[in-house]
């Protein structure tokens, strides 16, 4: 207790306006007080920042996913850092449990932006020091970033949950598309499971069409993974195929819940049972549903960050 005690003396933990909740569960968990801040509007929707103590040579983490409003919960992120960095402070790091533009990772076509490429100049440009987050799109973009990246995995956090269901030998990891093997191959590994591949083409974004399945699912509890749920057009049709294929039942789990448009009334009406999410991106009223069973990221999170201000290593807790 008394070492926690030293590693948060130093530590100044502020929350913009994307998911306060994951925020104040965070500090519970470390056992600090969030640092008195207000980031709202300027008549003219600009963003502004106030920040209410003094942060001189302290080590800030400022907890800000980038969901929806994107870009409104980006600037807000931004111009904190550089409040922070202007106010002397001797760290910034953004805890971005979920990075937006993460899926525009590279070049498809010609005359195409690499966004996730371009927001990671933005973040080191602002003053961060340090950036953690959870399950990115693609592992590579911690190699966009100039400054240390601690990534860490939902996966352990998923799993526990899944043990208590009792699945037993009838479980199969199912990865929606070939991309997301090491991802299903993480979670199975934890839940001592074998995998199933769904192979797939996009004819347009934002739609899926399943063209075979690599695996064995025929009688079985199948688990799709895969980090963001969306549209949740693609789970879906995969949910389809596999009880046509002759699954006994299926569930599903995404770190991220974007949940977009009509994605929830999808899932409802699908051969989904049950999607487990993390509160990486906050779920609203208007989009909680019976099937959805809603995981917390703070203990995770809030581990990290005691072994990053106490100079510990973070990679223990990945195992």
């Amino acid at each position: 207790m008394n070492s926690q005690r030293t590693a948060t003396s130093n530590l100044c933990l502020m929350t913009g306006n994307a998911n306060p909740e994951l925020a104040k569960k965070i500090a519970e968990h470390i056992g600090v007080d969030l640092c008195e801040t207000f980031v709202g509007r300027f008549n003219n929707g600009e963003t502004q920042v106030m920040i209410s103590e003094s942060i001189r040579g302290k080590d800030i983490f400022i907890v800000q996913p980038t969901g929806q409003p994107v870009n409104d919960n980006l600037m807000d992120l931004l111009i904190m850092a550089d409040a922070c960095k202007r106010a002397s402070a001797h760290s910034i790091t953004a805890v971005v449990p979920y990075y937006a533009y993460a899926r525009q990772d590279r070049k498809t076509r010609g005359r195409e932006p690499i966004s996730a490429k371009l927001v990671a100049n933005l973040m080191v440009a602002a003053g961060m020091t340090r950036v953690v987050t959870v399950d990115l799109h693609a592992a590579q973009i911690q190699g966009f970033f100039d400054i240390p990246v601690d990534h860490l995995a939902a996966a352990p956090v998923m799993a526990s949950y899944l043990e208590m269901q009792n699945f037993g030998d009838e479980l199969v990891v199912v990865s929606p598309d070939l991309g997301g093997v090491t991802r299903a191959r993480t979670l199975a590994d934890f839940l001592k499971a074998p995998i199933a591949i769904i192979e797939k083409r996009r004819p347009r974004p934002g739609e899926a069409e399943v063209m075979n399945i690599i695996g064995d699912i025929k009688g079985k509890i199948t688990l799709m993974i895969d980090d963001i749920v969306d549209t949740a057009g693609s789970l879906c049709e995969g949910a389809k195929a596999l009880k046509r294929l002759g699954a006994k039942s299926v569930w599903a789990a995404c770190s991220h819940a974007v949940l977009s448009k009509n994605a929830v009334e999808k899932i409802n009406a699908s051969e989904i049972e049950k999607l487990v999410i993390t509160d990486t991106i906050p779920l609203p009223p208007e989009k909680q549903s019976e099937k959805i069973v809603v995981l917390s990221m703070a203990p995770s999170i809030g581990d990290v960050i005691l072994r990053i201000q106490s100079h510990r290593s973070v990679s223990q807790l990945f195992k």
